[in-house]
């Protein structure tokens, strides 16, 4: 919802101000259609890479503190938003808690997760199988085609 690009761009600048977190690398922006409910406006996406000292649910909780602070409302699941922001990946750490699990339970199956996952960072590994992003990207690929993700 509102001026996408600019959302994002707060909330990385917002990442970036957390104390014990250094940005690494960002992914590019894509426009997608929308995943879970469609009959919304195409969403925009990003992905980047952090190093921090903080443990995942302290992370989380910073995480969901800059939604809040953006504006964010969780009236509608997969609905419209101004922003949301997932922990996909944490180092090596599988995580099955009820507040967080990690890997992030539906990335496999996201294309707009995949493909600027695997721009900054193919050869990643998931902790719970060993597999690659780009292994997972070529497999959702192959089954589902591009389906509509376009770089921007």
């Amino acid at each position: 919802m509102g001026c996408k690009r600019d959302n994002i761009a707060q909330a990385v600048a917002l990442i970036s101000a957390i104390p014990g977190v250094n940005i690494k690398n960002i992914s590019s922006l894509y426009e997608t259609e929308p995943w879970g409910k469609t009959d919304q406006d195409k969403f925009l996406n990003q992905v980047i890479e952090i190093e921090t000292s903080l443990p995942p649910k302290e992370l989380l909780r910073e995480l969901q503190n800059i939604e809040i602070k953006m504006g964010r409302q969780r009236q509608e699941k997969w609905g419209p938003r101004l922003i949301d922001l997932d922990i996909l990946l944490y180092g090596n750490e599988v995580l099955d808690d009820p507040q967080l699990i990690i890997p992030h339970p539906h990335m496999r199956e996201r294309l707009f997760v995949l493909v600027p996952l695997a721009e900054i960072g193919a050869d990643l590994r998931f902790p719970d199988n060993g597999a690659t992003v780009r292994e997972v990207l070529s497999s959702v690929l192959a089954r589902e085609g591009n389906r509509g993700i376009e770089r921007i």
